[in-house]
């Protein structure tokens, strides 16, 4: 008997056809009553369908990091302001060369800090290599904001070892685009700032802060009062340099005021060395 219907026919890939047609062959994509709901662009970003778009950027790349096998992640935060050494030091010598002091300040900074690019880009590898190797129930794999500086390193280092690994960007009027090192199909975009903390937070077995910003210090302190009230399983948290954060918070008098327990102090481990973060991190699930 001939087949006459696949069960695997997809008949909505018609309507995004006929849209898409419609895009190509110039004309806008305005509201339209008979449109079908779904390929109505004008209808899906009214502020009534907001719950709507909440759910779609809850699905989407769950499904994705799902097909793909991405099931356990570490998660890298830290500046988007540090360059890359290589680049740092070229920025230091077109300054000196144009002999402008504040340009060859801020460009000797640069350089500084670009020592935090290069020890996450290692931290990376180093878990990636690791994981490579392992059973697919033991890979972690890197997740990052999908941004430049200690985002784009860590991307870097999962990528030149081989590795899948993960972006979640978001959508700024001032930055930013998803790093080139980011695995393709795994660079995901969001608009919404709460969608995308979850999705950090769903497959995250452990948290690797390095030195940062306002966003940083807000990642940090989320996963740490998740972690504090029981919201969600304890996982390694490591803050990566010690002089930067013990000069940045200073936990001690959290304690001494009250405002946390001593036994807090416990959830998280401040290092300096890459292998240090990893050997931690493998110890806390027997890896």
């Amino acid at each position: 008997m001939d087949r006459t219907h696949n069960l695997n026919d997809r008949r909505i890939a018609d309507a995004w056809a006929t849209l898409q047609s419609h895009a190509d062959s110039g004309n806008p994509l305005q509201g339209d009553a008979y449109r079908l709901a779904f390929s109505d662009p004008e209808f899906l970003v009214r502020r009534e369908t907001r719950g709507i778009r909440l759910q779609l950027e809850m699905l989407k790349p769950d499904l994705d990091q799902q097909a793909q096998g991405i099931d356990n992640t570490i998660v890298v935060y830290g500046s988007a302001r540090f360059l890359a050494p290589d680049e740092a030091q070229a920025l230091l010598e077109a300054a000196e060369a144009e002999g402008d002091e504040t340009a060859i300040a801020a460009a000797q900074l640069k350089v500084r800090n670009a020592r935090w690019y290069e020890l996450a880009r290692l931290f990376a590898r180093l878990v990636a290599t690791d994981s490579e190797a392992r059973p697919r129930e033991e890979r972690l794999y890197i997740c990052t904001g999908g941004g430049p500086g200690i985002m784009e390193a860590a991307n870097r280092g999962a990528h030149e070892a081989g590795a899948l690994n993960v972006g979640l960007n978001i959508a700024l009027p001032f930055e930013q685009s998803g790093n080139r090192f980011i695995t393709p199909s795994l660079s995901f975009k969001f608009h919404y700032f709460a969608l995308r903390k979850m999705h950090f937070m769903m497959r995250a077995k452990a948290l690797v802060a390095f030195p940062g910003g306002f966003g940083t210090l807000d990642e940090l302190f989320e996963v740490l009062t998740l972690v504090q009230t029981g919201k969600s399983k304890r996982v390694p948290i490591v803050l990566f340099g010690r002089d930067f954060w013990t000069r940045v918070i200073n936990f001690d008098v959290l304690v001494e005021e009250g405002t946390i327990s001593a036994k807090d102090l416990s959830l998280f481990h401040i290092t300096d060395d890459p292998q240090d973060a990893w050997d931690y991190i493998q110890a806390f699930y027997r890896l």
